[in-house]
């Protein structure tokens, strides 16, 4: 799909590389449905009431700077309109992607916006995302420039983070449950065996990586973080503000407050239900203060050893970068250390590749190095490097590299690789390399500076990042959907209009004798009523059925009795107001 698809003028799109755009899918605008837009439209009126004095200041202004409509779905293209006039972008994803790739997207000023909409049966909360978390959280909160920037500085943060394949296993069980949950009539033996499964894959996750402790960060701030005094938070994090249930319920007595510290990282937490506690931040910059407090224990800050153990554990693609800069990708199987415990020697496994500042180094891309890299780590005695020479070369550790110079690769004033034929390196009694093997590329640098995860130049490594194979579910609009979806549009065209108001009865007659479950549609034509003061008897046959309703089905309680508080509400000039600033 090319770029052109997502924006024409968005910078922070238009910048991002070919291996994130692989997530990048169409909206299909048009494929929302009446249904849709009143869910979003019901959701929205209900923050407008809710939030305007729970969620952090700066959110209600943001819905009204990113342009979000509170009557239907936004358009992509008219978010990213406003995004880009503070330097943001958004793309439309299909559900969860990979928690590495939703970093980089971050590390890049774009927001994923996973662009199916929540069905009815899930209107207070969503075990996937969807367009109302998306859009409605996490954008608005960004017109802060120090949240915003402490978003896209998780995202750098994240991008390096290592993680293991057991990691990628478990975001796709986790993935699959959420779809499976979301989707009407599934089946409930399906539901419980892929709760099992992710159960299962949390258990044998073992150590937590780094990507883990950083996922937990990340869902305990952004995601579902709080904010001021433990006594009095207000919401900023996107998967409260975008639960209309969850934005009452996380603020009352039974879930627990913690004030925010880097020790949110050892509290797991479960995606696909309500979260029994929550942490609360003092302000923004504490924020990034505890991000950097996790940053400058991490693999590509500290390097050295315990970066490349992390390396070897995770058994996924990641980088090593010695201390003259040059880049080293692959699967990393081993690393030798001297009796001092220091790292002398280091081999990856399977294609790798090199690189200089994420640039891959001509030559030395996976396809050569296909069976696998192996070099020393250290200084050796002063030694005349010239090509054409055979030289010997005596590291410090004890490694000894003899054989006859090739080429010697500089950037910048340092000496990057040297390249060897009829090359023999050993370590004691051990063959690091043999003659027999070809030529032998020598990494040089006395010290490992950074380990981090994925390709150095994901472009040239042809790093794919694993687009979910399963896709999400969209439901089936059968005949008897489609006449209840032609029942929402008509009451839509009638409350914009202001026409047709004697059409209304026949409709709700027509929706109470074929959809005697929906109540939403009910709620339209009874707030319609109101407003205009119209045939007073048709609204208290609808008042009686939508209280008997709330009454009879305690699913239907809140939201029926939210319902109602909104009509009420809606006479009041602050809520008019509201509703006027919003783009239609």
């Amino acid at each position: 799909m090319s770029i052109q698809s997502f924006s024409l003028t968005n910078r922070a799109v238009q910048s991002l590389p070919k291996h994130l755009l692989q997530f990048a899918v169409d909206q299909r605008y048009d494929d929302y449905t009446p249904v849709d837009h009143a869910v979003w439209r019901y959701i929205m009126r209900q923050n407008i009431f809710f939030l305007r004095e729970y969620a952090h200041k700066v959110y209600f202004q943001g819905l009204l700077d990113t342009g979000i409509s509170f009557e239907r779905i936004p358009r992509i293209e008219e978010m990213n309109d406003i995004l880009g006039k503070i330097g943001w972008g958004a793309v439309a994803v299909d559900g969860f992607i990979p928690p590495s790739a939703f970093m980089e997207f971050q590390a890049y000023n774009v927001l994923v916006i996973a662009c199916d909409m929540r069905q009815i049966h899930h209107i207070e909360y969503t075990p996937a995302p969807d367009i109302v978390h998306e859009a409605a959280g996490h954008a608005p909160i960004i017109v802060d420039r120090e949240y915003s920037n402490y978003l896209q500085r998780f995202g750098e943060v994240g991008a390096r983070a290592m993680q293991s394949k057991k990691d990628f296993e478990l975001y796709q069980a986790i993935r699959h449950l959420s779809i499976l949950k979301e989707q009407p009539n599934s089946d409930a033996k399906e539901v419980e065996e892929a709760t099992r499964e992710v159960e299962r894959r949390f258990k044998n996750l073992g150590e937590p990586s780094e990507m883990a402790l950083l996922s937990r960060l990340h869902w305990w701030t952004v995601e579902y973080g709080l904010i001021g005094t433990v006594e009095n938070p207000k919401i900023y994090g996107a998967g409260l503000l975008s639960s209309i249930g969850e934005s009452v319920s996380c603020l009352e007595a039974n879930v627990k407050k913690i004030p925010y510290s880097i020790d949110a990282m050892n509290q797991p937490f479960d995606i696909t239900t309500k979260q029994p506690q929550l942490f609360v931040c003092r302000d923004f910059k504490h924020l990034r203060d505890v991000l950097e407090e996790f940053a400058r224990k991490m693999a590509y800050q500290v390097g050295g050893l315990e970066g490349v153990k992390k390396a070897i554990e995770c058994n996924n693609v990641a980088t090593c970068q010695y201390s003259s800069g040059v880049q080293v990708t692959g699967v990393f199987d081993e690393v030798i250390v001297d009796l001092a415990n220091n790292p002398i020697y280091l081999h990856s496994k399977g294609p790798s590749a090199l690189s200089y500042k994420d640039k891959q180094l001509d030559g030395h891309g996976r396809d050569y190095h296909k069976e696998g890299f192996g070099s020393p780590i250290g200084n050796f005695k002063p030694n005349e490097l010239r090509e054409g020479t055979t030289t010997k070369l005596e590291f410090e550790s004890g490694v000894i590299v003899e054989g006859k110079i090739d080429k010697v690769l500089q950037r910048d004033g340092k000496t990057l690789l040297v390249t060897f034929s009829n090359c023999t390196a050993k370590y004691g009694d051990r063959i690091l390399f043999d003659p027999d093997w070809g030529t032998f590329d020598m990494a040089v640098g006395d010290r490992i500076t950074s380990v981090f995860n994925g390709a150095a130049d994901k472009e040239a490594y042809n790093e794919v990042a694993l687009v979910p194979k399963e896709r999400t579910i969209k439901v089936p609009s059968d005949a008897k959907r489609k006449k209840l979806e032609n029942l929402y549009a008509q009451v839509r065209q009638i409350r914009e209009t202001q026409k047709g108001y004697e059409r209304l009865g026949e409709i709700w007659e027509t929706q109470q004798a074929e959809h005697p479950n929906d109540w939403l549609l009910s709620m339209e034509i009874f707030e319609i009523l109101d407003v205009t003061g119209q045939q007073p008897e048709l609204k208290a046959k609808i008042d009686k059925f939508l209280k008997e309703k709330k009454a009879a089905t305690k699913d239907f309680e809140t939201l029926i009795s939210w319902g109602f508080r909104l009509v009420e509400y809606h006479k009041q000039p602050d809520f008019q107001a509201a509703l006027q600033s919003s783009p239609k």
